[in-house]
């Protein structure tokens, strides 16, 4: 049911984005990239925030389905960033007719991808569950104190070409009533997707650790 109003809901709200919601003046027809771009680069925040707290937990439990819980966030974290790397490239093409620029922001997220993609090496490069879950959960606790600095902190040190149409030098946001309600339903609607996919994901490693534990049993079967 409601994964149902999910669909819904992401579907009312990206035709509301595209059809009712005004561009934003310097930006045209790009905006429609602001719609994806943002919520994508919020999502690999929470999705790896949420990888550190389960990475934490488990450190301090060693409660195997909290290393569920950190590897899949980590996953889902390492694909939004992906979205938002991808997306971002989209609106640099258009905005300063190059996909890759070494802009401050693009550097940052590059990083973050280096970081968590060695994350996901590490995992798959060592056996033993427990040894797997306890290395891994020291890595992700370690990695995400650099995710606030290089997605935060770097971007507004040095000169950016990154667009800020929406939110002034002060920090007041200032968009246009109809591009922040639309702007809002694509957040709360991917924030709903990856919660979803989270679930989903978790229920996946689960049922594999399953299977293989009843390979593992003699006379068991898959």
């Amino acid at each position: 049911m409601w994964r149902g109003l999910l669909l819904l809901w992401m579907t009312v709200s990206m035709v509301a984005a595209f059809t009712w919601a005004p561009l934003v003046p310097g930006l045209e027809e790009t905006t429609r990239v602001l719609y994806f771009h943002i919520p994508a680069a919020w999502l690999s925040v929470v999705g790896l925030g949420w990888s550190m707290v389960h990475s934490l937990l488990y450190l301090g439990r060693r409660r195997i389905e909290h290393d569920d819980h950190a590897a899949a966030a980590a996953e889902l974290g390492l694909l939004f960033c992906v979205v938002a790397t991808v997306s971002g490239s989209v609106w640099a093409k258009a905005v300063w007719h190059s996909y890759w620029n070494w802009d401050p922001r693009e550097t940052s997220i590059f990083f973050i991808l280096l970081i968590y993609g060695a994350y996901l090496a590490l995992r798959s490069a060592i056996e033993g569950e427990e040894r797997r879950a306890r290395l891994s959960a020291i890595y992700s606790a370690a990695a995400f104190v650099t995710v606030p600095f290089l997605m935060f902190v770097v971007p507004r040190i040095y000169f950016s070409l990154h667009p800020d149409p929406l939110i002034n030098p002060g920090g007041k946001i200032e968009m246009d009533p109809r591009i922040r309600i639309g702007f809002g339903a694509m957040l709360v609607g991917f924030t709903g997707l990856f919660a979803w996919l989270l679930s989903l994901r978790v229920r996946l490693v689960r049922l594999e650790r399953v299977q293989l534990e009843a390979g593992a049993v003699p006379g068991g079967s898959l």
